[in-house]
């Protein structure tokens, strides 16, 4: 494989095959991350998107997926709470944007809200949208379409849904809720007029081969935001013992993305702080998007230290 003409295909238009994305994975490392990046500038010029996340909702998940703090199955002692109060997310909001990060996330623990929970956190959003100024997005689990509807009336323009891993190696990640329940869910989003926020995690115990089929469903799908999770391993989960993905690997698998995915953001997520860089390397590997700040249950980067470093790599911070 010639990567330098492969690289000039995709940049001409051309749709990878799931073999070439494979062979990737061989070609030279160094090679590899320039002609990502060559494809990003392409497509995406020099933007760069990024979020902050609030744990809106936290703990006794009735759902086991085994990589998490917060499911009721492992009896992992994560921060247990329901909806947090609205003048709470307000002073996040803020806080965030004054730091020059407008793009704000709720996340919240659960297979879904309740259609209760989905009105209470509709005021709450319409009120940081009005009053605070920022983008929100939504991260809910797997609603409804008129649950959707409600979201996009207060302003909601995406919403996040991770497939987290192949159709096929989902199976080993989660029993209480199918990967067609989550494709659904994106559809029933997008139905409504909203963009798409999907990836996954990447050092489950997947193959190489999981994640190529994981980007081409994304890529199938149309998802606009693509996060790259590293598995932070928790103790008293089952997936506590994996094996810690390299920096190499990572990159690699990053910069095979950016072929697949062309256009999209393709965002370096969770388990950020485990790289010695704090994704440096990765953002010229074809990523231009994270998620800054604190995480759900794990350590995150300080926003003024990620800005610094996106601004010293030539990048343009927007929303």
């Amino acid at each position: 494989m010639d990567i330098f003409e492969l690289k000039d295909k995709v940049i001409g238009g051309y749709d990878l095959t799931k073999e070439e994305a494979m062979a990737l994975y061989e070609v030279n490392y160094d090679d590899l991350r320039k002609c990502a990046d060559e494809i990003r500038e392409h497509y995406c010029g020099n933007d760069f998107n990024f979020c902050t996340i609030i744990n809106a909702k936290s703990g006794k998940c009735s759902e086991d997926c085994k990589f998490c703090a917060q499911s009721a199955h492992y009896g992992h002692n994560s921060d247990e709470y329901g909806l947090v109060k609205e003048d709470v997310v307000v002073a996040d909001a803020q806080k965030q944007k004054d730091v020059g990060i407008e793009r704000y996330s709720l996340v919240t623990s659960g297979k879904r809200l309740s259609d209760e929970e989905v009105d209470r956190i509709c005021e709450t959003i319409k009120t940081v949208i009005d009053d605070v100024g920022v983008e929100v997005c939504a991260s809910f689990g797997l609603l409804s379409k008129e649950n959707y509807q409600k979201l996009y009336d207060v302003g909601v323009r995406r919403i996040h849904n991770n497939l987290e891993s192949s159709r096929e190696y989902f199976k080993t990640v989660c029993s209480t809720h199918g990967y067609d329940e989550k494709i659904d869910a994106i559809k029933a989003a997008q139905e409504v007029g909203m963009e798409v926020c999907s990836g996954g995690i990447i050092g489950l115990g997947e193959s190489r081969q999981d994640r190529i089929d994981m980007a081409f469903d994304l890529k199938e799908l149309g998802v606009d935001s693509v996060p790259i999770n590293i598995l932070n391993s928790i103790k008293g989960t089952p997936m506590e013992n994996n094996e810690r993905l390299t920096k190499e690997e990572i990159n690699r698998t990053i910069a095979i993305y950016r072929f697949i995915m062309k256009g999209s953001y393709i965002r370096l997520a969770g388990g950020r702080a485990l790289l010695d860089d704090t994704g440096r390397e990765s953002f010229m590997s074809g990523a231009n998007a994270s998620i800054s700040g604190t995480l759900l249950t794990t350590q995150g980067i300080d926003p003024k230290s990620d800005i610094k470093m996106i601004n010293e790599l030539g990048y343009k911070v927007v929303v």
